[in-house]
């Protein structure tokens, strides 16, 4: 665990609890939701058109944690969703401007949070 000093000014961070504790970069499209890069993620899995559970290598603390994700198919971004969320994985969806599901060729998802 570390403080640091803001720039400027005297407020402090905790940089452990500001960390990325996992991430990925996967392909919807392709079969199986195929990670191209990843950080503490053990796997993903593929629901269905536009749903994907990502799995955790380590757990998190508990299911409250924050996940943020952005997504493109073709240059075109698209809404992505947290549909929820558990200590070891993290289900996310995309989709259309209709809200109808939709996969994507780039997808990136980031969690933060405390791990167990």
């Amino acid at each position: 665990s570390i403080a640091v000093t803001g720039e400027g000014n005297s407020t402090t961070t905790n940089l452990q609890q500001g960390l990325a504790k996992t991430w990925v970069n996967f392909d919807g499209t392709a079969s199986g939701a195929a990670s191209r890069d990843s950080f503490n993620v053990s796997g993903m899995t593929d629901n269905g058109t536009g749903d994907y559970t990502i799995s955790h290598s380590n757990d998190f603390a508990n299911a409250n944690y924050s996940t943020v994700g952005a997504s493109a198919f073709n240059a075109w971004c698209g809404p992505d969703y947290v549909s929820g969320t558990l200590a070891g994985s993290v289900d996310v969806y995309t989709q259309t401007g209709t809200h109808t599901k939709a996969d994507r060729d780039i997808l990136n998802f980031a969690s933060l949070g405390d791990l167990a």
